[in-house]
């Protein structure tokens, strides 16, 4: 790899690596540590192409959702098996990698816009700007953008755009499915929402129990699903559509307490 070597949005990959490194080495802990991710799913990663695939999660934080991400995929790809031990799979990072991102969001501060140069794909919100409610039309360009990110490697989305759980999808993620016909990866976090702040930068609470499950690929019909089927295979997918929502019995509440209790030092 040249020194000065760039990805298709201009960023220098040399530099993009050290970032990934140093911004790994200082997030481990906040995964294995304060608290340990719990796994499920790897082998899923290590039989994925190198480029053209789409990953898809439910949101609970602004940063720490991709961070983990970050972690985990490359993890995988260097052969750990649902596990994030020894950072030192990041030594040799999977640079091709990209998060859709609110454009205001990653312009809001100096970290925010480190993040972004590691692998932000910025889009405009066409529902909401400055805290506000809005309606406005989808940019190309943005489309474009990401379908850019596919043709070079890996992009993660959040299809509800909000860390709010069980909000509606977004038709858009179905839109760019049918157009661009990734390999689409669904992925299901829980636990950050009660672990780390909303913005996930800070440490809330320690010894939460955090999960991470990466599902098999979707089998999509590109060119014969309507983009309501697509919204509706993605809402379950990752265990957002409304029948998810249900009243959890005290006993399952008491089993994941005790749960809890044990991974306690």
């Amino acid at each position: 790899m040249g020194l000065f070597k760039r990805n298709p949005f201009g960023h220098i990959l040399f530099i993009k690596k050290w970032l990934i490194r140093i911004l790994g080495a200082l997030t481990h802990r906040r995964f294995r540590g304060f608290n340990e991710l719990q796994i499920e799913g790897s082998d899923v990663i290590k039989n994925l192409p190198d480029t053209h695939v789409l990953f898809i999660s439910n949101h609970q934080t602004y940063f720490a959702d991709v961070i983990a991400m970050f972690h985990v995929f490359n993890a995988s790809l260097s052969g750990r098996l649902d596990n994030i031990k020894n950072v030192g799979y990041l030594w040799n990072p999977k640079l091709n990698m990209y998060y859709v991102a609110a454009k205001e969001t990653m312009k809001s501060g100096l970290l925010p816009k480190i993040l972004a140069y590691v692998g932000s794909v910025s889009i405009e919100r066409t529902w909401r700007a400055e805290g506000k409610d809005v309606n406005r039309q989808v940019k190309m360009s943005d489309i474009s953008n990401i379908g850019k990110a596919l043709d070079d490697g890996w992009v993660v989305t959040f299809p509800q755009g909000t860390t709010t759980p069980f909000k509606p999808i977004r038709k858009g993620t179905a839109h760019i499915i049918k157009r661009y016909k990734p390999v689409v990866v669904p992925i299901v976090i829980d636990g950050f929402r009660r672990s780390f702040d909303k913005k996930g930068l800070r440490v809330k609470k320690k010894n939460v129990y955090q999960s991470f499950e990466i599902k098999e690929p979707l089998q999509i019909d590109y060119e014969n699903e309507s983009i309501a089927e697509i919204v509706e295979k993605i809402e379950y997918a990752i265990e957002q559509h409304p029948s998810f929502l249900k009243v959890i019995p005290q006993k399952e509440l008491e089993e994941k307490e005790a749960l809890n209790k044990k991974r306690e030092w």
